[in-house]
């Protein structure tokens, strides 16, 4: 039944009011967040959590293919604390019966619960006591150690007990879950290259109720036991290794997988499907499974990815001090699936595109795609060994993993210069929501689990780890490990607040760190550090200052530990230590030494905030930046000039021109690459169109040039894509229609997929005259699966209001249509060149922010803002969507979300204003175009 249907099966006062007295609970429980009272609050989370101890799940699922759901029986086993009803929570789906302890209840789900009546549930006050072990040696689960017994950190040879007990309480429950293609927590993708079908399950943050009635709440763990029936030609993976299979009549086998150790519902998953697999070489190698029709292209990448994942797990397991803790390890490749990757317990589920990349790939990806299978694996101690309470603690897995990922790199390849590609992957993103009013606190207090995809974003993802690069500086890198050791060790198979490690890491070091806590952890935004000093006549420092502020202007400072550089041009640089826990503070220790050329406030990007080069030393930058050798300096001097320019503080033009100069000579893959991408943004977003005109034709022949000429292979990949960002003259277009044409080729290098596709996108959305000669010609050469998905991509490019009305139709009515094709074709749809013509579905955009939020997966909404908000640049924009915030009612989250993407544009508009100002007559002209793609989108 669907949810909100009150039907009573059963007559009896005690029974009315058990359901009444739940629904009460429920209602209580929910009040203040909205009407409707689905979801999990978090006060019925605290109240099941003190109730509800060794739990145990048994699950049961039929797949069969093609079909739009799926049959279940399920037998939970738990003991109960006190009385009375209980939730469960089930959405979605069906219930055909509920069984209590041998009795039958009702069969019923309300507001995605269902109700299990407390006059049917025993109760046992003292569940739950944990007693100290006897043997002072004992496993991850605080068990006798048993050496000859121990799989992964638990032990085998004890496995969940089978049966319930009599002081258990035994709930057993057939029902039926969906499946489909796109929303669903079980989700199906159909391979367009050979037709065979493949179903995985996504339950973070709080899906898993979607699939199958249970507590969806991660500080409730449960021993689970999953048992799949599926067609005999199908492979089946999930958490732990399969403990029997059967045959069954129909051609279908059945198989039981091992039984879990305690973990949370969100890190439970299956996939299944006619999967091929590659087998590590070594003992702590994963195993990979991929489908079919890329078998052949996983073999070529699965020595690299299963190399680099053998060596992080040796080096965790020594640096936490604590071994890998499940029984094994798989990576299973999905392709389109909605992030890089999920972390589920002993069976990370990877994007595979993220793995077999489509485009020619660089070091620079590959490096990348370390950071991801380490990210993952860092989560098997972090998040699935370890959990956080609740999702506002969100950071406590995804903050650590991203650390934990680069801490490993810097290891394992020490070449590879890793803590500046930390400084690049991580500091923007973290340091470009944290100047916005939409940024939060890395703590984040989400009431209800239905609000917990509002947690995600650059704030864990880059900020956190951001501000534990900080903290590891402030406690030694010894005490930093000793710290995560200790937090690891009293929290095995448990759950854990913020609070918890703070207080490890206070333990271990002997120091406190509330004042840091309070300011990096629970506060909101950024300082900004400046700088303010002065020589004196002998050409020595007299006067040395640093300054804090707070970006957002809602006061307060932050403990600051930062290394000063002081630069001497070609001669040697002076570094001093700065502490700051105060608006200003006096360096002593940089007084009395040379006047140097310029100085910059954070040297190895140890400290976070914002660290704006002064007026004298951006000068001495300007001019001396082509010449400083150490690759890191460099990269932090770029990162701070573009700073300027979004702060409206550096010319667009002057940043350009700079980077164009110096570009040729800069043989670092990372960086070039980061200078290519701000050139293309400063052309399309900040300057003036005129300007932009000449510099793109001087930044096309540049690419070109660099594409054909560089010694560096890695290099001519990065100049190629460069040469697609920045191509709009007919020029920049004939050598893209070269490439695709055979006529011109990158020496040394294959182009793939979609790197051709991606240059077939770029002449669509800039309407060259052979664009739609050349896409059909590219989906006869591709009639592959994904050649279907890139071109649904490169036609929402089409400068054509007919166009853009039927994409947008499809992104919130096409239910059917696969979330990455959605995804994947948004930034086409809202192409840098046609603002004008995406303008009238800037506010339709907006206005589906609700729905988007609802049926989409958790980063959907900002991909949805970024397209649609940043795909704009006028002040007529920046209108729109500021009325859009005064007049609509938004949840906090949404509301949030919308001022993040909307600085941007304002950033914008700001910056066009005073460096590139608009003619009246270009703005006449443009308001009419606006007005007329306004009328045919109507």
């Amino acid at each position: 039944m669907r949810s909100g249907d009150r039907v009573i099966g059963r007559s009896g006062d005690r029974l009315r009011w058990a359901v009444c007295f739940a629904l009460v609970l429920l209602a209580s429980a929910t009040a203040g967040w909205g009407q409707s009272p689905n979801g999990i609050p978090r006060s019925l989370a605290r109240e099941r959590a003190a109730r509800i101890v060794e739990l145990r799940s048994e699950i049961q699922f039929d797949l069969v293919p093609r079909a739009p759901s799926t049959a279940g029986h399920e037998e939970l086993i738990f003991k109960l604390k006190t009385a009375g009803p209980l939730l469960l929570d089930f959405r979605e789906g069906t219930v055909s019966k509920v069984r209590v302890n041998g009795k039958e209840a009702q069969a019923k789900i309300e507001n995605g619960h269902i109700v299990l009546p407390a006059e049917l549930l025993k109760i046992r006050p003292n569940a739950g006591e944990k007693k100290k072990p006897n043997e002072p040696l004992t496993d991850n689960l605080g068990r006798p150690f048993k050496p000859d017994a121990i799989i992964g950190g638990f032990n085998k040879d004890e496995l969940p007990e089978e049966g319930a007990g009599p002081d258990d309480n035994l709930v057993e429950i057939d029902f039926t879950a969906p499946i489909g293609p796109a929303g669903k927590a079980i989700t199906r993708f159909e391979d367009k290259d050979d037709g065979r079908e493949y179903l995985y399950t996504l339950f973070v943050p709080m899906d898993a109720e979607m699939a199958f009635p249970c507590f969806d709440q991660p500080d409730i763990k449960s021993k689970f036991q999953l048992i799949l029936t599926a067609p005999e030609d199908w492979v089946a993976i999930s958490t732990t290794d399969p403990q029997q299979i059967f045959s069954t009549e129909g051609g279908k086998r059945k198989t039981y997988f091992t039984p879990t150790p305690p973990i949370s519902t969100y890190v439970l998953a299956f996939a299944a499907g006619p999967f091929f697999k590659i087998n590590g070489r070594e003992d702590n190698e994963p195993t990979i499974f991929v489908r079919q029709s890329k078998f052949k292209r996983a073999q070529e990448e699965a020595q690299e990815v299963q190399q680099i994942t053998g060596q992080g797990t040796k080096y965790l397991e020594q640096y936490f001090d604590k071994r890998f803790p499940f029984e094994k390890y798989d990576l299973v490749l999905i392709p389109g699936f909605p992030y890089g990757g999920m972390e589920h317990a002993g069976a990370t589920f990877l994007r595979e595109e993220s793995v077999l990349f489509r485009t020619a790939p660089t070091e620079n990806d590959r490096l990348n795609r370390d950071i991801l299978l380490l990210h993952e694996l860092t989560h098997q101690w972090f998040g699935d060994l370890v959990t956080m309470r609740w999702f506002d603690d969100l950071w406590l897995k995804e903050g650590f993993a991203q650390y934990m990922a680069y801490h490993a790199l810097a290891d394992l390849k020490p070449q590879a210069n890793v803590w500046k590609r930390f400084y690049q992957s991580i500091k923007p993103a973290a340091y470009g929501i944290d100047s916005t009013p939409g940024t939060t606190p890395i703590y984040q207090d989400i009431a209800n689990l239905k609000d917990a995809k509002s947690a995600y974003g650059a704030i864990v993802y880059s900020k956190a780890p951001g501000v534990l690069r900080q903290l590891a500086l402030v406690l030694g890198e010894d005490k930093f490990r000793d710290g995560l050791r200790l937090y690891l060790k009293d929290h095995t198979f448990g759950n854990a607040e913020w609070s918890d490690l703070v207080k490890a890491f206070e333990k271990v070091s002997g120091q406190s760190l509330t004042n840091w806590a309070d300011a990096y952890i629970r506060r909101r935004g950024m300082p900004q550090v400046d700088v303010d000093w002065s020589c004196d006549a002998q050409n020595r420092i007299n006067r040395f200052t640093l300054k804090q502020k707070d970006v957002l202007g809602e006061g307060g400072v932050w403990p600051i530990a930062t290394d000063v550089l002081l630069s001497y041009g070609k001669g040697v640089p002076v570094r001093v230590r700065a502490e700051l826990d105060s608006a200003r503070t006096s360096v002593k220790q940089a007084v009395g030494k040379p006047c140097p050329a310029f100085v910059f406030a954070n040297d190895q990007d140890h400290a976070y905030g914002r660290f704006l080069l002064d007026q004298r030393s951006r000068k001495a930058v300007l001019q001396q930046l082509g010449g400083i050798n150490d690759v890191f300096e460099r990269t932090l001097l770029w990162g701070s000039l573009w700073d300027s320019v979004r702060e409206a503080e550096l010319n667009p033009r002057d940043y350009v021109e700079l980077a164009l100069r110096l570009l040729p000579a800069e043989e670092d893959e990372a960086l070039a690459q980061s200078l290519i991408a701000r050139t293309a943004t400063a052309l399309h977003r900040y300057v003036a169109p005129q300007a932009r005109t000449q510099l793109a034709a001087t930044a096309e022949t540049l690419a070109y040039n660099q594409m054909l000429h560089s010694q560096d292979q890695d290099m001519r990949i990065i100049w190629f894509r460069g040469l697609r960002a920045v191509a709009e003259t007919s020029q920049g277009r004939g050598h893209l229609k070269e490439l695709l044409n055979g006529k011109l080729a990158v020496p040394g290098v294959e182009l793939r997929q979609l790197d051709r596709w991606n240059m077939v996108t770029s002449l669509v959305a800039l309407k060259d005259a052979d664009a739609d000669a050349l896409l059909a010609a590219e989906q006869k050469r591709d009639p592959s699966g994904d050649g279907l998905k890139y071109a649904y991509v490169a036609q929402a490019a089409r400068p054509a209001g007919s166009s853009k009305k039927k994409y947008f139709d499809d992104y919130v009515h096409g239910a059917s249509l696969p979330e990455d094709w959605v995804e994947q074709s948004l930034g086409a749809f809202n192409y840098w060149n046609q603002s004008d013509l995406t303008l009238p579905y800037l506010r339709p955009a907006l206005n589906a922010l609700g729905q988007v939020k609802r049926e989409r997966k958790i980063f959907f909404v900002l991909g949805w803002l970024n397209a649609f908000i940043g795909g704009q640049q006028s002040a007529e924009a920046q209108t729109q969507v500021h009325d859009f915030l005064r007049t609509a009612s938004l949840d906090k989250d949404l509301k949030l979300k919308t001022l993040e993407v909307e600085d941007e544009l304002d950033r914008t508009v700001k910056i066009r204003a005073k460096y590139a100002p608009r003619p009246p007559a270009a703005k006449s002209a443009a308001g009419k175009k606006q007005a007329t793609a306004k009328k045919k989108a109507s």
